[in-house]
């Protein structure tokens, strides 16, 4: 029998895809238990108009968090290369207490966070392992544009110190402050500036094991990583439940001594030097020492995990492709056989003393701001913020009459007596005379 062209290609497609499919999914999930494995055999009638009970994926806010639960979900996994599919460096943690964390937060994935529908007001709490922009890159728009998108609460930021006082985190911020002065300024005026207040937890980057926040329960600590020095990984306390985040660095000895037997693991791995030559076009020397030495190799990771041995081991901060990921697990295997997951963006563990479930969140790509948490008050935006001469001067008297009517359409249909500002000026002396 002859088989044509068209047969092949897409016989070879079909392959990619069921390759791809399948390294997207956990490479080792846990064990079913027979009473679970029996409850699924069995016959289950499900209304046809109700909601199905049972989902193998997570719609973020559909789920109510138990008070024992700790839900962690991927807002970036990726590399300071750009991709549509894979945000740089961030994972939100959320807590049956109520309490919300954010550890790292690299380019693009504010907009990750924005697709998850949480409130800016419960995300005021963000950790940063080092400020190197795969890392830190989004804050400032996430600070910045928060009261726009309806936090009216203060951001509070936790990060390390420097080798030189200006490469701390303080310094950082301040500087950050003085780039994006007039952003600020303009802003605040505009809206209600409550969420523009900053506050700055600086910590000693060498501390091994120390507390840098206790409060409510919680208790995260710090431990010194090996990147470019000041930099650190976050171990989080919780309810009898433990959640590490390695953010960058080598395998080494404090990790070793301190991560023991977590039950959440998230520690960096990089694609071995061979797809870094291939991918990016380094030198072998390039390709060997960023992806060896200033980073964590795939078979380095899997020994790490053997050594600390988790309930649940992540790797992440490498393309996960369909060509990638089957290499970088069959590395990690050689040195590591446990529990493993290669992470992608929305990957969520839903984590409790029984078990740990690993699934994909279906996020809202056309997402809103969620509501405000608090009753806002918003300030005279003419007053807050001093306009020049030359720009008042520019309003288009017939443009500004018809949105000033719009402004009136609008107070008729809402009960509300909002003047305008600038489209109001052209009119002023009219209304003076």
């Amino acid at each position: 029998m002859k088989i044509g062209k068209n047969t092949v290609v897409g016989f070879v497609a079909g392959v990619v895809v069921t390759v791809a499919l399948l390294t997207s999914l956990p490479d080792s999930p846990l064990p079913v238990s027979e009473a679970t494995a029996q409850k699924k055999a069995e016959a289950t009638e499900w209304s046809p108009t109700k909601p199905y009970p049972a989902h193998e994926v997570y719609y973020p806010g559909t789920e109510e968090l138990k008070t024992d639960e700790m839900r962690v979900i991927a807002c970036g996994t990726g590399m300071p290369q750009p991709r549509l599919k894979q945000a740089a460096a961030c994972f939100v943690v959320e807590l049956g207490n109520g309490d919300k964390f954010v550890f790292d937060m690299g380019e693009g994935s504010y907009e990750r966070i924005m697709a998850l529908g949480i409130p800016l007001d419960q995300l005021n709490k963000v950790f940063l392992g080092h400020l190197h922009l795969d890392h830190a890159g989004d804050f400032p728009a996430f600070y910045f544009t928060g009261p726009v998108n309806n936090r009216l609460t203060p951001v509070r930021v936790w990060g390390p110190s420097g080798v030189k006082p200006e490469w701390g985190t303080t310094a950082w911020v301040e500087h950050m402050g003085k780039m994006w002065a007039w952003e600020e300024a303009s802003r605040g005026s505009a809206v209600d500036p409550r969420g523009l207040k900053l506050e700055v937890n600086e910590f000693d980057w060498t501390a091994v094991n120390k507390v840098i926040y206790d409060e409510n329960g919680v208790k995260i600590r710090t431990i010194p990583a090996i990147h470019g020095d000041q930099s650190v990984s976050f171990v989080l306390e919780w309810n009898g439940l433990k959640f590490a985040f390695s953010s960058d660095t080598l395998p080494n000895k404090w990790w070793r001594e301190h991560t023991q037997g977590v039950d959440l693991s998230v520690h960096e791995c990089f694609i071995p030097p061979q797809f870094m030559m291939e991918k990016y076009g380094m030198t072998p020397s390039e390709a060997v020492f960023v992806g060896t030495q200033g980073h964590t190799a795939a078979q380095a990771f899997g020994k790490i995990m053997s050594l600390t041995k988790p309930r649940r081991a992540v790797c992440y901060h490498f393309q996960n492709d369909f060509d990638t990921a089957p290499v970088v697990q069959s590395e990690i295997r050689k040195t590591y056989d446990g529990p493993l997951d290669l992470a992608t963006d929305f990957m969520v563990w839903n984590v409790t003393k029984d078990e740990i479930r690993t699934r994909m969140a279906l996020s809202n790509e056309e997402s809103f701001p969620a509501p405000p948490q608090r009753t806002k008050q918003p300030p005279d935006s003419m007053k807050a913020y001093k306009w020049t001469e030359l720009s008042l001067s520019g309003v288009d008297p017939e443009s500004a009459a018809v949105t000033n009517a719009l402004i009136e359409e609008f107070n008729k249909r809402n009960g509300t007596d909002v003047k305008p500002s600038l489209t109001g000026i052209p009119f002023q002396n009219k209304q003076k005379k």
